[in-house]
């Protein structure tokens, strides 16, 4: 595994710390950090050694699953929450603990979401090393408690995150909490990530859209999009994110946007967690759907939109989108992940680098030299948006700093 040298900072910090944080934007390769920190974990811990991985999202965990499974084998391996998987599965804490003693000179790895960590806890196994994914989400307050039982009770804890959640209030915990969460162990700026071509900057960009009169959601944002799509660059791979669930449902069912899409040449894929997953009007399972969605953004000629709330915008690796739009207000964090779906580089772009052709950093040479944020504004709507989406940019690759939300009351 060739990892860049701010990767390399980071699992030498993880190899001499056995607690802390790793702030790396989105895009960074946390992942590929963990994972060569675990190789170097199991190398020097043969047998009898338990590695636990933290993620918000059932999606995510099974990713991350697929993602470490790549690089690591002979190991056993259990998933503990509700979705699907292949691999044995439980949320008993008397499963989980069976399956530890039943493999005991083993080495094991076990995901989990924080929904379902409480289960690991209460199984009493030992854990030696846990990653937080996302670690931002382990400040709520039914999940705060897990994290505060295993910085102390792991052998060795990292909370990984983009987007740090900080309190300023004692009623509230944050990862301001060096007691819990550790210091920073390593912070790395985007700055030097487009540096070494691993990301692409963000371009904000305000689509003055005709009011739409009356009171029909549906047609008012079947409407927006297809005038944005219409009248904007960068519209090849398009992340709608929208207000509601059930606006997507409306727009899917009520309008013909599907039908309008198609006409222009685009796919259409929207995902939610009641209604499921759909690829141009075909309901599909999940597996299939993230599939589809890579191999689509691998190609550089497939037009497709996809729609979604918010199941793809945090850590979800999607590639090859070009541009997203903002149908909604958001908070800090889930504006910053927002912004780092559509800021990966383009394949083309990211296979030049490696065979020499093309030098990391030179991004006016790229395919894609940088990410397009829309964001719809008609009359007075949407313009606070665009103002806090464009801070969010300016503080994480202007200033060079991670976009911290602060808990105030």
């Amino acid at each position: 595994m060739q990892l860049r040298p701010y990767q390399d900072r980071v699992v030498t910090a993880m190899r001499v710390n056995h607690l802390g944080q790793l702030i790396l934007p989105t895009g960074a390769g946390k992942t590929f950090c963990m994972i060569k920190d675990a190789m170097h974990q199991f190398d020097y811990f043969p047998s009898n050694y338990t590695i636990v991985v933290v993620a918000p999202r059932i999606l995510l965990a099974e990713q991350l699953s697929s993602e470490f499974l790549e690089f690591i084998t002979n190991t056993r391996v259990m998933h503990v929450h509700s979705g699907e998987t292949h691999h044995f599965s439980s949320t008993k804490s008397e499963k989980i603990r069976q399956w530890y003693y039943q493999h005991p000179m083993c080495r094991r790895m076990i995901f989990t979401t924080y929904n379902s960590l409480q289960r690991v806890i209460e199984s009493g196994i030992k854990v030696d090393t846990i990653y937080f994914d996302e670690a931002h989400n382990s400040v709520k307050r039914n999940f705060f408690p897990d994290a505060e039982h295993f910085s102390q009770e792991a052998g060795r804890c990292y909370f990984f995150t983009a987007t740090p959640k900080h309190s300023v209030t004692i009623s509230k915990p944050g990862m301001n909490d060096e007691l819990v969460y550790g210091k920073v162990l390593e912070q790395v700026k985007a700055e030097e990530l487009i540096k070494h071509g691993a990301i692409i900057p963000p371009k904000v960009q305000v689509a003055e859209l005709p009011e739409v009169i009356g009171g029909d959601v549906a047609q008012r944002d079947c409407a927006n999009l297809l005038h944005v799509m219409d009248n904007s660059e960068c519209m090849e791979r398009v992340l709608v994110t929208a207000a509601k669930t059930k606006h997507i449902a409306a727009v899917m069912s009520e309008t013909d946007f599907q039908n309008q899409c198609n006409i222009r040449g685009y796919s259409v894929m929207w995902i939610t967690s009641k209604h499921g997953a759909f690829i141009d009007g075909t309901k599909v399972n999940r597996e299939v759907f993230f599939d589809t969605l890579n191999e689509w953004g691998k190609d550089s000629d497939k037009k497709f939109v996809v729609l979604h709330h918010s199941i793809l915008a945090e850590g979800i690796n999607v590639s090859g989108l070009t541009s997203c739009i903002l149908m909604r207000n958001m908070n800090y964090i889930e504006m910053a992940q927002t912004i780092g779906r559509v800021i990966r580089l383009d394949v083309r772009d990211r296979a030049k680098i490696s065979s020499g052709d093309l030098v990391a950093g030179d991004i006016k040479s790229y395919v894609k030299s940088f990410g397009l944020v829309h964001i719809p504004v008609y009359s007075k709507v949407g313009i606070t948006t665009a103002k806090r989406v464009q801070n969010v940019v300016d503080t994480i690759f202007e200033d060079g700093e991670p976009a911290i939300s602060v808990i105030r009351r």
